[in-house]
């Protein structure tokens, strides 16, 4: 939008000016969570509106230095390595089926030929949408534009417009910045160095001391950088994000040029994030001081590596499995990497399956170019195994939590045949959208019924990361408001939160104090207690006549009302945390 976005006042007001916005991305389906909302009363609501209101009264603009060198890479045929996407028509074809060959080799051609028409089709598809962002955003280059919110049925907050937004890809993100500058002031250009460091991905264990110091050692590297994206050494491109330590380099390089840095005026947005932040909450629901620990609640002199800790748990277990015998934990010798378990580690707080995990493993391995692809599906079942355990072992109140959180969401769906919901803590009612969908084709057209029984899998299965993920939206929205109070600039996407160079320190502060402020409410206790009000058994509806039926009601009713054991961790030691988020 050209201009500020209507403030959200209530469920059905706000957002664009003319075109229908809702505050809540619902399914057609999903009656229930519509019917809260619209009975919720309003003054329950205003903390979550507030939130989605201050988010989108923040300017943007474009980047335009990175949006050129962006267009010149793309207009010059694209790069894989840089994902910017290349013409379909670059892909090699597959060699000609000829009537020679045999039937097996005849198969084998024809895969090759299916696979190379998929996979030009896919490059078809990202370069017309890369193209379609590139022209969004040189259409907009010189214009300041702001960015309505909503969020899904959770309280996860997105911007609605799809194509241009802070909310996407490295490339997306490099290609926008404030439009309202700060000063940098005495610490700005400390931190852009601390984010530079940081985008590259090469110095995660290290204090942010040392990442200063490295970032100070390299300083060639950044002004070559800048000043030659293209032609230079590009020290840039190898980053894990490259286009966004491209743009870090060239905002350091105006800094350092300028003749007074700590008045420079920044528009350049810096980065916190949380250290798997869906760990952090179990941590934090259980107590866990092990599991704090590891995610970084608890303070520590070094930056503390939740995936680096569970590789090398997995890797001890490998090694002793080779020594007893096993081929594939043998055949797995150095290839028990953190970037091969980094996303299961990451999705088993959101409720991954192993099915899921192990072909999350089997994509990493199947990209290692010398890992013997005839052992991919054994291998990564191994690691999935082993996975799973290593991080049971090490957060052991989280894995209680789950269970409890599957238990009562099992229990409700299947015995009671209800949908399971719950209220945030900032109070916004939360249904699961999941239907066991009877699809009846009538003489004309195509019908569902709106009120089907709820999906048990699904219910059970998406509760934990659900339940979680209305945790992080209720911590990055206090957090929002309270930045907003403070006159901090703040963005975020999802657990990574965005402000000035100048305001990076008061933001922490402000993060690891809502934190505290969310995990000291009793939030376990009141599920609890909401639960049972809203599905337990009355004492009229027990028999007490010992049948199969009254014994399940009278289990359904002590599960809701017995939560699982917690640990002896203080909360309040987040308050020292300096990588709680970093």
């Amino acid at each position: 939008m050209l201009c500020p976005p209507v403030p959200w006042t209530s469920v059905h007001m706000g957002g664009y000016l003319v075109s229908p916005c809702e505050v809540v991305r619902l399914p057609y389906q999903a009656t229930t969570q519509k019917q809260r909302l619209a009975k919720a009363e309003p003054q329950k609501l205003y903390p979550s509106l507030d939130a989605l209101n201050q988010l989108a009264a923040v300017p943007w603009k474009v980047n335009q230095k990175i949006l050129d060198v962006v267009l010149e890479v793309f207009n010059s045929g694209g790069s894989s390595s840089l994902d910017v996407p290349e013409l379909p028509s670059s892909l090699p074809p597959p060699p000609q089926i000829s009537n020679e060959v045999d039937k097996f080799e005849r198969y084998q051609l024809f895969k090759q030929k299916m696979q190379y028409r998929r996979k030009k089709a896919e490059m078809y598809s990202l370069w017309c949408d890369c193209l379609y962002r590139l022209s969004l955003a040189n259409h907009f280059r010189y214009d300041v534009f702001w960015l309505p919110h909503n969020m899904d049925f959770r309280g996860r907050v997105y911007p609605v417009p799809p194509h241009l937004s802070h909310l996407g890809s490295d490339v997306a993100r490099s290609m926008l910045v404030f439009a309202e500058p700060r000063p940098l002031g005495p610490e700005g250009l400390d931190w852009l160095k601390i984010h530079l460091v940081n985008l590259t991905g090469l110095k995660k264990r290290d204090s942010i001391s040392e990442r200063l110091a490295y970032a100070n050692q390299i300083m060639h590297l950044i002004f070559d950088s800048a000043d030659h994206p293209l032609t230079g050494k590009r020290w840039w491109a190898e980053s894990d994000e490259p286009w966004q330590t491209l743009a870090c380099c060239m905002e350091i390089a105006d800094v350092v040029r300028s003749p007074d840095p700590e008045a420079y005026m920044s528009h350049f947005p810096i980065h916190q994030d949380g250290s798997c932040n869906g760990l952090q909450h179990y941590a934090a629901l259980g107590r866990d001081a092990s599991g704090a620990f590891s995610v970084n609640l608890a303070s520590s002199d070094l930056p503390q590596d939740v995936y680096s800790s569970v590789v090398a748990l997995v890797e001890e277990q490998r090694a002793k499995d080779a020594e007893n015998g096993n081929e594939i934990a043998k055949i797995l010798s150095g290839f028990v990497k953190r970037k091969v378990i980094k996303q299961t580690i990451m999705t088993t707080v959101y409720g991954v399956t192993r099915f899921g995990a192990r072909l999350q493993i089997a994509r990493q391995l199947k990209d290692i170019d010398d890992f013997p692809k005839e052992y991919v599906w054994a291998a990564s079942a191994y690691l999935t195994g082993r996975t799973f355990d290593s991080l049971r072992t090490m957060f052991t109140s989280t894995r209680e939590i789950q269970d409890w959180f599957t238990d009562c969401a099992k229990f409700i769906s299947g015995v009671g045949g209800q949908h399971v919901e719950w209220v945030s803590p900032l109070g916004l009612p939360i249904v699961q959208p999941y239907f066991k969908l009877k699809k009846k084709i009538p003489q004309e057209g195509f019908a569902i019924d709106k009120y089907e029984k709820p999906n048990m899998m699904k219910q059970k299965n998406a509760f934990p990361p659900n339940f979680i993920h209305s945790l992080d939206s209720s911590h990055m929205m206090l957090t929002s408001l309270h930045c907003e109070r403070a006159g901090v600039t703040f963005v975020s996407v999802h657990d990574c939160y965005w402000t000035h160079p100048s305001t990076v320190h008061i933001m922490n502060k402000i993060c690891r104090e809502q934190f505290v402020a969310l995990h000291s409410e009793p939030i376990l206790q009141d599920l609890s207690n909401f639960l049972a009000d809203k599905y337990s058994y009355k004492e009229g509806e027990i028999t007490g006549d010992g049948s199969v039926s009254d014994l399940t009601k009278k289990k359904f009713n002590r599960m809701l009302r017995k939560l699982p054991n917690t640990g002896n961790f203080d909360i309040h030691q987040v308050l020292k945390s300096v990588y709680f988020f970093s």
